[in-house]
């Protein structure tokens, strides 16, 4: 056992030391977690967090299918939430889900249940619990629309509610705390019937796989609308993006999607650095070209490469 592993709490999931993340990443890049921990139940989590030095950094890593993790690594503990966070339920007009529960998995599990509404969430990929740190939405309609409430750890292990309003939420982004770590959340829709809600899902779907290149490399879109929905005459971050240029635009073995342009694509052997470097490259084109700063969607984290071994908190002196 590490010598970082020796500081952590005692737990009854599993913990890894300098574990690969790159398997767990839809772009399939990045450096090793310090720790890795997979906990068993919300109270294994709860525990752990109240016992942990301050002092070490959590990271929470979902689905990772909008976010580049840096190829040095992610220092500290990166938290993943397993099936006991993925469970899904409806009641009456609410669902309540995991953090850990796919975001396509919700929306059909509302539809069985006649519950219109989050039919969205069909084409968002990744879990609950991204949906509600960045305000996940596609097609016209966000998270905030049908969430009640969430439920949350605290970096202590205190469990807490926030409410729809707490979030305090804006076009793909919210105000909830960075040490936060959502485990559950409760969203209510309207009655519809079920066949009707399932056909929209189909055709959202159809579309998306039309669109988007959702069987690549990739972590969706990369880049936030410059407007929020219903801005008269709404600006495209793809449509920028093309202006510029930058269709098909490639840094190492990442490039600019040729079906859709506000999506990155690992094509090869890309490093994490290529790719966020390609991001950058297509934000300072679309700059010099419209005067848009384009804003990253895709969550950036960790370090840059280097030896984690002698700079992580699995140094042997840490």
């Amino acid at each position: 056992m590490s010598v970082f592993l020796d500081r952590l709490p005692p737990v009854r999931g599993k913990l890894l030391a300098d574990e690969a993340l790159a398997p767990f990443t839809w772009f399939r890049v990045g450096g090793p977690a310090d720790a890795l921990f997979l906990p068993k139940d919300e109270a294994d989590l709860a525990a752990f967090l109240s016992q942990l030095d301050p002092i070490i950094p959590v990271t929470v890593l979902g689905a990772a299918s909008n976010v580049i993790v840096r190829d040095g690594g992610i220092a500290g503990v990166v938290v993943r939430l397993g099936p006991a966070f993925g469970k899904v339920a409806a009641e009456g007009m609410r669902v309540t889900a995991g953090a850990a529960a796919l975001d396509s998995r919700v929306s059909v599990a509302a539809a069985n249940a006649g519950i219109a509404g989050m039919e969205f969430f069909s084409g968002v990929p990744g879990q609950i619990g991204g949906a509600l740190r960045m305000n996940a939405g596609c097609y016209g309609r966000e998270t905030k629309d049908v969430l009640v409430e969430a439920y949350a750890l605290k970096r202590n292990g205190e469990r807490v509610t926030l409410k729809n309003a707490d979030f305090r939420f804006s076009y793909r982004h919210t105000e909830a705390s960075e040490d936060l770590i959502f485990v559950e959340a409760l969203f209510e829709g309207t009655p519809d019937k079920p066949a009707a809600i399932m056909e929209r899902i189909d055709a959202l779907k159809a579309r998306r796989e039309t669109t988007q290149p959702i069987r690549e490399k990739t972590g969706g879109s990369t880049f936030a609308n410059p407007d929020p929905p219903g801005t008269p005459n709404q600006r495209s971050s793809w449509k920028l993006v093309d202006e510029a240029g930058m269709r098909g635009a490639r840094r190492g073995g990442a490039q600019v999607s040729e079906l859709h342009c506000n999506f990155l694509l690992n094509v090869g052997d890309a490093t994490a650095a290529d790719i966020e470097g390609l991001g950058e490259d297509v934000r300072a084109a679309v700059k010099a070209k419209s005067g848009v700063e384009l804003r990253w969607e895709i969550k950036r984290i960790g370090r840059p490469a280097i030896d984690a071994t002698l700079e992580g908190y699995l140094a042997k002196d840490a």
